[in-house]
């Protein structure tokens, strides 16, 4: 039997409308008739068999069968969503990485700059609340090329008005290839296609299609401005554009400049038909085909030739319908795929990603290195003289020394030669006073110069007075060298901005533009404090400079930041002033020169080794022998006493020798501890330099290096990099 035969057979067994489900169709009277080949009597229906248990159908025989009961209805199942793409895992991170690295950026880039990074990020959002297996393509191109009717010959129907008129389409129109048109009421909602301006193609249409959404736009270089509002508001929103040109325009400078150009990343959402061929010649259509190519590869559009990913490139005539099939079949290859959204939406990522380039890659590898922070530091402790305080404390501590473990007479004479110049310098300081009493009778801006050059007079003759002996002096103003401080942090700051994009080279200039205001005054509040830890510390004791690198972290972060203010002025002897000065190491005026803490309006304190004071006693053991042996010999010069009198000059010349032998043994030993001392008086400041510069300076431009770090990794993976 022919497949024709059975299906009628088929379709003759199947019950009418309205009849019993599955009850026997009636007798055939033609149908009984003997069956040779079988040898029985076939009625020619089909046996089954009665339910045990249910009586006989009445008015039938024993052959008579019982229909079943109608089986129940089942409501249709919903259609299944489609299973997501491939690429939507792909791309889901970039978008995240985009949106992160916005939300980093927006206090480092302006809003323009952000802008467009933020319509992609809403657009992709907007676009995935649809469903993404429906492919929304617009057909776009100029004033009579002849969109609208390639928008009928792909619906087979009169969908859009075509004519010769211009322009023709004033609004666009949708065309939908779905089984359930309302599924894509959402869409052109979001597109802003009213109902009216909705259709359907004729059916059956081609299932090739399902899931097309096709737009018909107005002309791009419509007379009308509000057309080609509308046309550059579409193509924004749509996932593929197909270009409709003709064998006139084809090279319009509007065309390619204002979107193809710019377009050049969409290549593969992009479809361009050259239409009207059917009134061009063969040869001159595979012309005009070829210099379109051209224009197109020197617009940087991919052309999708040979199996790789770009632009569909292709002739046809609307009219005539010659090549509306060839593109019919690309659009139905492009909707099966289901990735058209995805595509558009990645193509819109790499496009923002790439125009964002500039303030995200740097060139080279910025930052700071080892050598930077090195030099900077080196650069802070030459400003609070690191190296010059340690000479200095070495030195002193040699004098120090020497004094200490010095013969009584040599003490003696030096204080004798102290005081002397000190009273030499009173006289001179009364002298000029005398003079500038005796012109009293002059005006009052002559005395006034004249009582100003006698103070100048006497603080440089104290200035210029020698210590006296076992004391420090007046304590030196510390004053940190301003012009070195600046230098360092420009230094550091170019260091740190070289090769980065321009809006993060500018934030790390200015957090160390903002480190370096008061940064001076803390450097000195932070080597009074280390000054003060050392002398606490003492020549012996260099355990307790923790304590003392606490105290200048602590004045370099409260005493720093607070230089230059209001309230921590005032005049000498005020409170404000002498608060300062308790700020700035304690006392006012207080200083450490070589072991000795200076206090104001009194001598220094020594802290001295125990040593010192063993040599300081055999020198005073060695004065005292030296003036009883004198007395012994010359009681024996004299006759008053017997003797030999070898006996106490040899004791005398020992003593004597024993003296400075013993003190240049003394200075000897000091050159060790006193370079040891000189060392850690510098490394001390240079500590305390160096923590307040790191805590001010190098912790926020290591804190901006490391935000651009952040935010460009972020880059990476929103341009598809990583």
């Amino acid at each position: 039997m022919r497949p024709a035969d059975r299906s009628a057979d088929r379709s003759a067994d199947r019950p009418a409308e309205g009849a019993a489900p599955f009850a026997p169709p009636p007798p055939d009277p033609a149908a009984a008739r003997p069956r040779p080949s079988a040898g029985i009597w076939d009625d020619g229906l089909i046996a089954r068999r009665a339910r045990p248990g249910r009586p006989p159908r009445a008015g039938g025989g024993p052959e008579a069968r019982i229909a079943p009961p109608p089986r129940p209805e089942t409501a249709p199942r919903p259609p299944s969503a489609p299973p997501p793409h491939p690429g939507a895992a792909v791309l889901r991170p970039r978008l995240d990485a985009l949106r992160e690295l916005v939300g980093l950026s927006r206090a480092r880039l302006d809003r323009r700059t952000l802008a467009e990074a933020g319509r992609v990020l809403d657009e992709a959002v907007a676009r995935q609340r649809h469903p993404l297996d429906l492919t929304v393509v617009a057909i776009a191109g100029a004033s009579g090329s002849g969109k609208s009717t390639l928008f009928n010959a792909l619906g087979r129907a009169q969908l859009s008005e075509a004519g010769v008129r211009r322009p023709t389409t004033a609004a666009p129109v949708a065309c939908v290839w779905t089984e359930e048109p309302e599924r894509a009421d959402g869409v052109l909602d979001r597109l802003g296609i009213p109902a009216r301006s909705r259709r359907q193609p004729v059916r059956p249409y081609d299932p090739a299609l399902n899931g097309l959404v096709l737009l018909d736009l107005p002309d791009h270089d419509s007379a009308s401005p509000g057309h080609r509002e509308q046309v550059d508001r579409l193509l924004g929103l749509v996932d593929a554009v197909v270009w409709v040109v003709d064998p006139e325009k084809y090279a319009d400078a509007v065309l390619h400049e204002r979107y193809l150009r710019p377009l050049a990343g969409y290549a593969e959402v992009s479809f361009i038909v050259l239409n009207q061929i059917d009134r061009l010649g063969t040869d001159a259509a595979d012309q005009v085909l070829d210099d379109l190519r051209r224009l197109l590869d020197d617009d940087g559009i991919a052309l999708g030739e040979h199996g790789e990913p770009g632009a569909e490139v292709l002739a046809l005539s609307a009219l005539t319908g010659d090549g509306v099939g060839e593109l019919r079949e690309i659009l139905g290859r492009f909707t099966a795929s289901r990735g058209a959204a995805l595509r558009r939406l990645t193509a819109d990522v790499d496009g923002v990603s790439a125009r964002l380039r500039g303030a995200y890659v740097a060139e080279g590898r910025p930052g700071l290195t080892e050598s930077a922070r090195h030099e900077f530091e080196d650069r802070l402790a030459e400003a609070v003289g690191a190296q010059a305080a340690g000479l200095a404390a070495e030195r002193a501590w040699l004098r120090d020394a020497g004094r200490a473990c010095g013969m009584p007479w040599m003490r003696a004479q030096q204080w004798y030669v102290r005081g002397r110049v000190g009273r030499k310098a009173a006289g001179g300081a009364s002298g000029v006073e005398a003079a500038a009493h005796t012109s009293a009778g002059m005006s009052t801006g002559t005395s006034t110069s004249v009582s100003v050059s006698v103070s100048v007079t006497a603080e440089s003759a104290e200035a210029c007075a020698p210590p006296a002996v076992g004391e420090s002096g007046p304590a030196p103003s510390r004053a940190v060298s301003r012009p070195l401080v600046e230098q360092a942090v420009r230094a550091l700051a170019y260091e740190a901005s070289t090769g980065l994009p321009d809006p993060w080279s500018l934030a790390v200039r200015e957090a160390a533009r903002r480190g370096a205001e008061g940064l001076a005054e803390a450097l000195d509040a932070a080597s009074a404090a280390a000054a003060a830890a050392m002398a606490a510390a003492g020549p012996g004791r260099p355990g307790m400079w923790r304590t003392g690198a606490r105290r200048a972290s602590a004045w370099c972060t409260s005493v720093g930041r607070q230089a230059g203010s209001p309230e921590s002025e005032g005049p000498p002897g005020s409170r404000a002033s002498g608060r300062a000065g308790d700020r700035t190491g304690g006392r006012a005026g207080g200083w450490i020169i070589g072991g000795r803490r200076a206090r104001a309006g009194g001598p220094a304190r020594p802290v001295r080794p125990g040593w010192w004071a063993v040599a300081a006693a055999v020198q005073w053991v060695l004065s005292a022998l030296q003036v009883l042996t004198a007395a012994w010999l010359l009681v024996l010069l004299t006759g008053a006493w017997g003797g030999e009198w070898w006996i106490p000059a040899l004791l005398l010349a020992g003593a004597v020798a024993s003296g400075p032998a013993l003190a240049w043994c003394c200075r000897a030993m000091a050159r060790g501890p006193a370079r040891r001392y000189g060392l850690e008086t510098e490394r001390r400041l240079r500590n305390a330099a160096a923590g307040c510069g790191r805590e001010r300076v190098l912790e926020p431009v290591a804190a901006e290096l490391l935000r651009y770090q952040e935010v460009r990794a972020q880059y990476v993976i929103a341009a598809g990099e990583a």
